[in-house]
């Protein structure tokens, strides 16, 4: 029987070579060398053959929105940020989220990425961006998986009314419960902002992803009542907490204990080198924190931690394109994971593991999995991390929605060959 669609001679994440992958009806049918013919084949010539990638935190409400009324972050601090946002957002109309959302999905897509946890602003009583934001989950959803965050961008009690706005957003379609309790008024407004918002998701079956202690203090520990919170209430397996950035300046004894109280309630952790990189530490002279979760520790406590773009070009961060080959290589040097399995491992966080934080099918090339694929021009994993290595192919329940050649420069140089090495 044929095939929708052979790829031919591929290298897949786990080392094996010479294989072909085959599609029916928008499922991975088989993977073996020397399969049968395809309505469809690609040769991948030995090149690396994935999983999609997947940006677990991100904020697609806000992203593209640099510049807008000449307004910038000039400090770099996470506080002009929340600043400028609360400048602008209130002057966005429904068809500039539309737009820039649609257009951050594109170059997503672009990129391999066809799965994005996005973040979403319902600091507003109208909740103007959640129902903008859940129609472009509708719009996109034959190409990109979308989840969505119910996010009080500006505290869980800077309304007395966020509970309602969080059940509305919920019954929007929202899967995730978000909360910022290191911006509450109070620690101990922080700390109850997490007991409802949790008791919020255990009622309504939803997961949790909280933005937690993204600062450079050693003694912010929302976290701790995110993993109470999780235990007390059945929540295990259900709980992200994202960014972290308090991990880094915490004194070594209590971040080991903190961290076998993570592990203990299946907590994930989601971090985001780049952005963290950029606003943190703003207040330090010499020597510089890196302001980042301890990324190898967690994850040799058994968190299942992912890497993601968190910001591109918006009131937090002026760079990125939705490339999280980028990310896991600026992850790579600020976590000190360069040894080989390091590099293997940031692949893995910015693939497989934040599938699974988000509870996605297809976080594995197997049989039975979503044909949701892409081919880059690389080797192995690690070749694709030191290259930023082109996609070739992205690959949509095994129809391909984007291709891209890779860069052919040419020499012109007395002597040498005209092709320069790949190595």
């Amino acid at each position: 029987m044929t095939f929708d669609l052979v790829i031919r001679n591929a290298a897949l994440p786990d080392g094996r070579t010479g294989l072909d992958i085959a599609v029916r009806a928008g499922k991975i049918a088989e993977i073996a060398p020397a399969l049968g013919p395809g309505a469809q084949e690609i040769d991948a010539g030995g090149q690396l053959v994935t999983p999609p990638f997947v940006d677990a935190h991100f904020h697609i409400d806000a992203t593209l929105s640099l510049g807008t009324d000449g307004h910038y972050n000039e400090s770099g601090t996470l506080a002009e940020g929340i600043a400028l946002w609360r400048r602008i957002s209130p002057g966005l109309t429904a068809e500039n989220y539309r737009a820039r959302a649609l257009r951050y999905c594109d170059m997503a897509v672009s990129k391999g990425v066809l799965a994005i946890r996005s973040h979403v602003d319902i600091t507003s009583p109208d909740l103007l961006a959640a129902e903008v934001i859940a129609e472009v989950r509708r719009e996109v959803s034959p190409y990109l998986d979308l989840q969505l965050v119910a996010f009080p961008q500006m505290g869980f009690h800077s309304r007395p009314d966020m509970a309602d706005s969080v059940r509305r957003v919920l019954d929007m379609g929202f899967e995730v419960v978000g909360g910022i309790p290191h911006l509450e008024p109070t620690a101990e407004l922080g700390r109850s902002s997490i007991t409802a918002l949790c008791e919020i998701a255990a009622e309504r079956g939803a997961m949790v992803d909280m933005h937690c202690d993204e600062n450079d203090d050693p003694n912010s520990r929302m976290i701790e009542t995110l993993v109470y919170e999780t235990k007390r209430l059945g929540l295990q397996g259900r709980v992200t907490g994202s960014h972290l950035t308090s991990m880094h300046s915490m004194d070594n004894f209590y971040a080991n204990r903190l961290i076998g109280m993570m592990a203990d309630a299946g907590l994930h952790v989601m971090a985001n080198p780049p952005a963290n990189l950029h606003l943190q530490a703003r207040f330090d002279s010499y020597p510089k924190r890196r302001g980042l979760a301890r990324v190898p520790e967690l994850r040799a406590a058994g968190c299942v931690v992912g890497f993601a773009q968190d910001s591109v070009l918006d009131p937090w961060y002026p760079l990125g394109h939705g490339d999280l080959l980028d990310v896991a290589w600026i992850a790579a040097h600020a976590c000190h994971m360069t040894d080989r399995a390091g590099l293997r491992a940031c692949f893995d966080a910015v693939t497989r593991d934040p599938a699974h934080i988000m509870g996605l099918d297809g976080g594995d090339l197997t049989p039975g999995a979503p044909a949701d694929l892409v081919l880059l021009d690389a080797a192995d994993p690690i070749d694709a991390i030191r290259t930023r290595a082109t996609r070739t192919h992205v690959i949509r329940r095994g129809k391909v929605i984007c291709e891209t050649a890779p860069p052919a420069p040419r020499l012109s140089l007395d002597g040498r060959p005209t092709t320069p090495a790949r190595h």
